[in-house]
């Protein structure tokens, strides 16, 4: 299909992968096409989709790109509509709708919508690695990214962090501070500095891709269009200059596009993003604080808030200055929050919820009343 930037390289791809699969190179393998099986039966074809946009995916398969209609397999439920990275069966005789359903997925990066009806959004789907990346030429935004290691961590996919426009940092050892407060903040994740502008950690950054699929995350002039073409090895996605005044730029990329690394893997890239709502990613929040989930096993009451109760271990580590309080805080911000997003389509959790607040708003009554008490008392 003319335009996408797969339609020029497909042959060459086809060629690496000729001693297995035509479409091994895009992350096909035994587990998918055992799934795939009963659509085998009915005459269908396997393509991988590259592309969604405005309700049409484009889809390759053996054959080449064909386009299809995302809204004909699940029209209305925004976490099952086609998405980039998903495995599609395609029918060669269908037209226009091509695209008859997709195989079950592995993993799937899903964020809350930015609307008032808090959506779940799907950005990509089948991903192995979660690659969140951050401009090193303004201020970091720990809590940020934060955010987006939740959403990383929940989805199932391998998070890395990618400090990039690393050359913007005057010396070795500032770049050196950086790095260390954004590995405090990512336990369990690799924290790799790099440059498109001089190619540092290029090299360990693609050796890191080169097996499996990955997804490029992260805000507008984060540098992601840059560091996909320093991966791709050409000028393939557009890239725009960023405001002096805060760093930002504007959305380079519009849509989520499924290209071929040379070095081997697929790549993702995403359009940045404006807002990291989380998503029923209660499991994400733990691992990105795993230091203060370790803490509360060792509290003396299993259900504490650590708040003010006694043994709690969490406010022990916070008072010896083994827990900065920033960690804590954003800790508790992001599960308030997303409790409140699951709570919208759980009805259990929101009657708890709302027992729990009246709960606190009858404590707090009693509190302010007996302190009136004790004052008439003096």
């Amino acid at each position: 299909m003319k335009g996408h930037p797969l339609s020029s390289s497909f042959a060459s791809s086809s060629e690496v992968s000729s001693p297995s699969h035509p479409l091994a190179r895009y992350g096909w393998d035994e587990g998918w096409e055992a799934e795939f099986a009963p659509y085998a039966a009915q005459g269908l074809l396997p393509g991988r989709v590259v592309r969604v946009d405005r309700g049409q995916c484009d889809v390759l398969t053996a054959d080449g790109v064909v386009r299809g209609d995302t809204t004909y397999v699940t029209p209305h439920d925004p976490l099952r509509v086609i998405c980039t990275g998903d495995w599609a069966a395609v029918d060669p005789a269908g037209d226009p709708q091509f695209v008859r359903a997709y195989l079950p997925r592995r993993t799937a990066f899903v964020r809350s919508t930015s609307s008032t009806r808090s959506e779940g959004q799907i950005l990509a789907a089948n991903v192995d690695h979660a690659i969140i990346a951050v401009s090193l030429a303004v201020e970091l935004d720990l809590g940020r990214i934060e955010r987006f290691l939740a959403l990383a961590w929940e989805s199932g996919a391998q998070p890395l962090v990618v400090l990039t426009k690393s050359d913007l940092v005057p010396d070795a050892t500032g770049l050196s501070y950086l790095v260390e407060d954004v590995e405090t903040t990512a336990p369990g994740v690799q924290v790799l500095p790099v440059s498109s502008a001089t190619g540092d950690g290029v090299d360990v950054l693609t050796a890191v891709v080169s097996g499996g699929t990955s997804v490029l995350l992260g805000v507008s002039g984060a540098g992601k269009s840059t560091l996909a073409n320093a991966l791709l090895g050409a000028d393939v996605m557009e890239v725009q200059a960023i405001r002096d005044v805060d760093g930002k730029g504007r959305h380079t990329t519009t849509t989520r596009n499924l290209l071929a690394l040379p070095g081997g893997g697929v790549l993702i890239d995403t359009p940045g993003l404006r807002g990291v709502g989380l998503w029923d990613a209660e499991t994400g929040v733990g691992q990105v604080f795993s230091e203060i989930e370790e803490l509360a096993a060792q509290c003396r009451f299993h259900d504490c808030a650590h708040a003010s109760e006694p043994g709690c271990a969490v406010l022990a580590a916070l008072e010896e200055g083994a827990l900065p309080e920033r960690r804590l805080e954003s800790y508790r911000k992001l599960l308030r929050e997303n409790r409140r997003i699951v709570a919208k389509t759980d009805a259990r959790l929101r009657a708890e919820i709302g027992r729990e607040w009246r709960l606190r708003t009858a404590q707090g009554r009693a509190g302010m009343e007996a302190k009136r008490g004790g004052g008439g008392r003096r």
